[in-house]
């Protein structure tokens, strides 16, 4: 289920780019953190931007941050904070990697040029798990304890706004709808998850 409400307050002063704020909440009204949505235009014209890098650390034998999003081709580096080994893999068709027992920084990131959900694990410690979104589109957010996430700056047109979580019962399930930037200034997306 997806409501959408608009202001036209972005249409009616002309700007040139929009703002969508996106609140997601479980089936029960609580609200969703770690939700990645992002947006990619109708019109399948994205804008050439080099994409930004990220990190996930292993710390405390836990990943940080459980969830993660980057544009397609980001280098994302894998830092072990932990004063033990770790050996970090990937099986997800969207990347296929292992770092080998390792402490400290890895000489090089990991380059995630391929779409698609990308569940990391570490072949020493089975409980760490991480998810790795990775998109298309330069506009992207994840919420944060509130449910909400602010997509800013994206150029006022139409979009296919699509939202994902980590704890839907199919995890590679995305909720999608379209929205106009410059109008559509508020978007809920309801979204039913497994306990965690």
């Amino acid at each position: 289920m997806v409501a959408v409400t608009g202001t036209g307050a972005l249409a009616a002063s002309g700007a040139a780019a929009g703002i969508v704020h996106v609140h997601v909440v479980d089936e029960n009204g609580a609200p969703a953190a770690n939700a990645v949505v992002y947006a990619t235009p109708v019109d399948g014209k994205l804008p050439k931007r080099r994409p930004a890098s990220t990190s996930i650390a292993q710390q405390n034998k836990t990943f940080v941050p459980l969830v993660s999003v980057v544009q397609t081709g980001a280098a994302v580096n894998l830092p072990n904070l932990d004063a033990i080994a770790h050996d970090v893999y990937s099986l997800s068709p969207a990347k296929r990697f292992e770092l080998k027992l390792y402490r400290g920084i890895p000489p090089r990131p990991v380059v995630f040029d391929k779409p698609g959900l990308v569940v990391l694990g570490c072949n020493i410690h089975d409980t760490m798990i991480a998810y790795l979104l990775v998109v298309d589109t330069p506009y992207f957010a994840k919420t944060d304890a509130n449910g909400d996430a602010v997509l800013a700056d994206v150029p006022a047109e139409r979009y296919r706004l699509t939202a994902w979580h980590y704890r839907q019962s199919d995890p590679k399930a995305q909720q999608t709808k379209e929205v106009d930037a410059a109008t559509d200034n508020a978007v809920t997306f309801v979204m039913n998850l497994d306990t965690p």
